[in-house]
């Protein structure tokens, strides 16, 4: 594609097509990313952390409850896995030797580092997202930071690398251990807090022996201004994102999520569109072929009663502001459908944990509810192809883009949407799926007396929009087919990875 430089993204997490490495969005956006650049010839190489136990994972006490437990990385990923030689950086005063494992597709290559020895450092990467203490978050970032640019330094070289991508404000440490002019671009990927970490200035000094203005140290503002570019990842994320950071917002602009389609779409809806014969006929005998494949997937984890009714999905990460209890207000009035719901939550999380409760609760229980909580990528790809309707629910303005939507969309599962995110560059309401609620751009706390009103009014506006859909889907599947078929047409031009990534090779 006329790249000669390297493109370097740094990041937390990768979604790739076998191990425990990634949490969820941001993870599968960057694994998509990666695949997407070996397939487009592009020398990509993404730099990140090895969790020896992965993410999280759980067991169930006999009335629901949730029981965390580590995700020890399976074999198969291990066999892939091909070191490249061992390098020291020094963190916290201490030498500390790490291990660089690579995983190749095609030209685009991730790099994991491993710590060798035993103790603190070990500890620290032990899992993702999972700390016990802010400094043990902040140090594991700061190794991420200095292996990354050790690594740059000695295996890449600096003149050999045309970008940098920071995915997260996480990686912004990298810009204060490795100058590189012109070369870093930063990718805010929400507009929560969690994604806006802010240390104590003393750690700044003792580690780098920086001293800032501020008592108090904004990653996100370090990632702001290391960078040439700093990219929102959609439209109505990018004015949100103006609001919260003013002072910075001459700075920002937008390039919209996408999907790589090769990983995400069914080989028989591909070979439909290659074959020029993709309609609502040719459409409804592919959708019965993925549910067919779903149906012996839930088969195998519960007996179902009755497989006739409209399946619909709802599968994130369990959080509040993703509106977990639309779900479980939902399924409580009992429509005639089968509800799959899928995601966990972050083991702190005590809400979170909740809803993981309660929707294991509503499995053991009711007939037509079925809860999956080791969600993953290849659940993922069944569940998004083989539903009917996917349920996108976030409170307004604190999805950033999400790309569960693109995924069912292509695969000709329309969504019932908020109006958030990159939804609405997207859908169309009635036409290649359904919205409801407000497009709120004003970051509104759900939890204030403001935020429960809203969610009040919009919850009867997706109840009376999903019982119309269910009715629709029941009784006029020719109508359902025309919006099914549409998303899969207007969804494509618009989300496809190959276009996106070209933003960040000019």
């Amino acid at each position: 594609m006329g790249n000669t430089g390297i493109i370097v993204s740094v990041t937390p997490e990768i979604a790739l097509e076998e191990g425990y490495t990634y949490a969820g969005g941001l993870g599968v956006l960057e694994g998509d990313k990666f695949y997407t650049a070996g397939d487009l010839g592009i020398r990509y190489l993404v730099l990140t952390l090895f969790y020896e136990n992965g993410y999280v994972d759980y067991d169930f006490k006999e009335d629901g409850s949730p029981i965390p437990r580590p995700q020890p990385q399976p074999d198969n990923f291990l066999s892939h896995l091909q070191s490249k030689g061992k390098i020291s950086v020094k963190v916290r005063g201490e030498n500390v030797l790490l291990e660089a494992f690579s995983y190749k597709y095609k030209t685009a290559e991730t790099i994991f580092f491993h710590p060798i020895q035993l103790g603190w450092v070990h500890n620290l990467v032990d899992k993702l997202y999972i700390e016990e203490h802010y400094e043990d978050r902040f140090y594991k970032y700061v190794l991420l930071a200095r292996a990354s640019a050790e690594y740059i330094r000695t295996h890449v070289t600096l003149n050999r690398v045309s970008k940098i991508i920071l995915n997260e404000a996480y990686t912004a440490l990298l810009p204060l251990v490795l100058r590189a002019p012109e070369k870093y671009i930063f990718i805010i990927h929400t507009p929560g807090p969690w994604g806006h970490p802010i240390f104590p200035v003393e750690l700044f000094e003792r580690e780098f022996g920086f001293k800032f203005i501020s008592e108090k140290v904004s990653l996100t503002e370090i990632g702001l201004a290391a960078s040439t570019k700093t990219y929102t990842v959609s439209r109505k994320h990018f004015k949100v994102m103006q609001k919260i950071i003013p002072h910075f917002a001459h700075q920002l602009s937008y390039v919209t999520n996408g999907v790589s389609l090769s990983r995400w779409m069914t080989d028989h809806i591909k070979k439909l569109i290659s074959k020029g014969c993709l309609n609502t006929k040719s459409l409804a005998t592919a959708k019965q072929e993925a549910r067919e494949k779903l149906l012996k997937f839930i088969r195998a984890r519960k007996k179902l009663n009755s497989t006739n009714k409209p399946i619909i999905v709802w599968s994130r990460r369990i959080t509040r502001y993703k509106r977990p209890y639309f779900i479980t207000r939902i399924i409580e009035e009992d429509p005639d459908a089968i509800f799959i719901v899928a995601g966990k939550a972050h083991p702190y999380d005590v809400e979170g944990l909740r809803y993981m409760k309660k929707f294991r609760q509503y499995h053991m229980e009711k007939p037509s509810v079925i809860y999956i909580h080791d969600y993953d990528v290849d659940k993922a790809r069944l569940l998004l192809s083989g539903g009917d309707l996917l349920l996108f629910t976030p409170f307004p303005s604190w999805e950033a883009c999400g790309t569960s939507f693109m995924k069912a969309g292509i695969n000709g599962v329309p969504s019932l949407a908020s109006r958030d995110g990159g939804v609405l560059e997207l859908i169309e309401d009635g036409v290649n799926g359904w919205l409801f609620g407000r497009n709120e751009e004003r970051l509104v706390d759900p939890q204030t007396p403001e935020g429960t009103k809203l969610d009040e009014k919009e919850y009867k506006e997706f109840k009376s929009k999903l019982l119309k859909i269910i009715d629709l889907i029941n009784n006029n599947e020719d109508d359902y087919l025309k919006v099914a078929l549409r998303s899969i047409k207007t969804f494509i031009p618009k989300v496809d990875m190959k276009e996106k990534i070209r933003y960040f090779i000019k």
